[in-house]
């Protein structure tokens, strides 16, 4: 009662909405993973605003156009273009949306129209039951990160770290969407290179940090979101997993600050692989100087001894991987690949 009442006070719960208990911490999914149900073209996806606000309404176009294109109807949530402060209308309101969309069984699988940040704010009131009774892809990242993470802690199901609805949906994208979900194949996800005038590939180029293959469950998203639910229910177990990350905008320092949190908290002890993604503008700022990225990367994950690669197409980037969340794959730090190991969909 205390801690209800406490969220109340902030704001952060209602009558209407579930509170997951804080007594129990984060469960563990060995094996079988939940798997959502199969999509096809025809059926009716939610779009929803989990995070922060839409300023243009033309993004509401966009979004609704892309998913019809990729041979969907389209199903916008109640609040998505509602808006308090920089948050998409209030926690019970964008709570309430997701919610909303796990529980309508005529709504096959549910998009993020963009991230931002707040995902976090609504983890405890969101309804873990009902997502474990009508399992369905959910698609998104960066700050989606929150719902990623607190889904697989809470239930086990795979979920869809990809590009939002109103983001770019050019050929690549949707040709693994497509993939991914209409083909349903066991994607090997591996760089693709532009053709440019240069001597030698610069573009989207991996860098082998620690050779070798390993098998686990991908886990992970966006830095500062995963750092900011750690020590929370909702903060998946990387006991023998993948780890990836990617960010936008973090000077090196901040990075270096977040990668030690996950030292700190036993995650990167626990891991067999890891994947770095783009870091978007994380240019060193001013001051007496900076340790590079490379550095950092070579700090916190060398040690490890465990197979490691890093510029894999996955952040804030035109074309972008969508990682099956929670899925086993095996990865390849020579080759800089992901592998699909078992099917994701019922």
């Amino acid at each position: 009662m205390q801690k209800r009442a406490f969220l109340k006070s902030l704001g952060l719960l209602s009558a209407s909405l579930p509170l997951v208990s804080w007594d129990t911490a984060h469960k563990s999914f060995d094996s079988p993973p939940l798997l959502p149900k199969a999509i096809e073209k025809g059926d009716t996806v939610g779009l929803i605003s989990p995070s922060a606000a839409t300023a243009e309404r033309m993004q509401f176009t966009y979004a609704k156009e892309a998913l019809e294109a990729l041979g969907f109807q389209v199903k916008l949530g109640e609040s998505l273009q509602n808006r308090y402060g920089h948050l998409a209308g209030t926690d019970e309101e964008r709570a309430g949306d997701l919610n909303e969309m796990f529980a309508d069984r005529d709504i096959k699988a549910i998009v993020s129209i963009r991230g931002g940040s707040g995902a976090a704010r609504i983890l405890p009131m969101i309804d873990y039951k009902t997502i474990s009774k009508n399992p369905k892809p959910l698609l998104g990242y960066s700050d989606i990160t929150a719902l990623h993470c607190a889904i697989q802690a809470q239930t086990g199901l795979i979920t869809f770290h990809g590009p939002m609805g109103s983001g770019s949906w050019n050929s690549f994208n949707v040709s693994q969407f497509e993939k991914v979900f209409f083909e349903r194949k066991r994607v090997t996800y591996e760089n693709v290179h532009t053709a440019s005038d240069e001597l030698v590939i610069k573009n989207n180029r991996i860098q082998t940090l620690k050779g070798g293959t390993a098998q686990g469950k991908i886990l992970g998203g966006n830095l500062t979101v995963l750092t900011g639910i750690s020590g929370s229910p909702y903060y998946p177990d990387f006991k023998d997993a993948i780890l990836f990350i990617e960010d936008i905008g973090e000077d090196p320092y901040k990075m270096d600050r977040m990668m030690s949190t996950l030292k700190l908290n036993g995650t990167l002890d626990q891991i067999k692989g890891f994947i770095f993604g783009q870091c978007t503008d994380c240019e060193p700022g001013g001051g007496y100087g900076s340790l590079t990225l490379d550095q950092v990367l070579d700090d916190y994950i060398l040690p490890l001894e465990i197979p490691a690669y890093s510029g894999a197409m996955i952040g804030h980037i035109p074309k972008q991987f969508i990682i099956p969340v929670g899925a086993q794959v095996e990865m390849d730090g020579d080759k800089g690949t992901i592998s699909v190991v078992e099917s994701v969909f019922q």
